[in-house]
């Protein structure tokens, strides 16, 4: 398999299949990336595609010094942030996309959800990178300019923050288990058991 490093060269060599298989291999992550931060899933697809789009732009410009992944996800977050920033200032971007998506989510992934948007905005994007999007210490360091000891640091206590959050929702869950009832407050039925 071809490196994404020897892809991205050849891309700027003028190879159009270098750049097809580029995008096949991170439209999918880029959009997932976008749309778990943002309220609707045609402005994560508008943004995954403008992330391409400033790699063509800014092929001749591009220098091999980091991983393409690592530079996608650069581009990815300068949009990001740009989009947050064209949003009225009383609208939280993962709030009303989350209730919206999660509806048909087991109640555990809308637990999580729910623990995630209770984080400060950059311990909610630091621990999303590492565990959703599946980055390193060193690409989340050099995506966010800090050292790899400051992005350790703060991802433990952003998984700490997100374990104190679910665990009284653990303890109502146990606790519901306990007694028979389900998540809508009904008791079980003897014949399900």
């Amino acid at each position: 398999m071809v490196s994404d490093e020897a892809l991205m060269l050849d891309f700027q060599q003028g190879s159009r299949p270098a750049f097809e298989e580029l995008f096949a291999r991170y439209r999918g992550p880029l959009y997932g990336f976008f749309r778990r931060r943002l309220e609707n899933h045609e402005r994560a697809e508008e943004l995954a595609q403008e992330t391409f789009l400033a790699v063509i732009r800014a092929t001749a410009r591009y220098e091999p010094r980091s991983l393409v992944r690592t530079y996608l996800y650069g581009i990815a977050l300068k949009l990001l942030a740009a989009d947050r920033r064209k949003q009225p200032k009383d609208e939280l971007p993962m709030e009303s996309g989350a209730e919206a998506s999660v509806e048909a989510a087991p109640d555990s992934a809308l637990w999580v959800r729910q623990a995630l948007e209770k984080l400060a905005l950059p311990e909610r994007e630091i621990l999303m990178l590492r565990e959703y999007e599946q980055l390193s210490y060193s690409e989340i360091s050099e995506l966010l300019r800090l050292p790899v000891n400051t992005v350790r640091s703060r991802l433990f206590r952003s998984r700490m923050a997100l374990k104190e959050f679910l665990e009284p929702l653990k303890k109502r869950q146990n606790a519901m288990a306990a007694f028979g009832m389900t998540e809508g407050n009904e008791p079980r039925r003897a014949d399900e058991e």
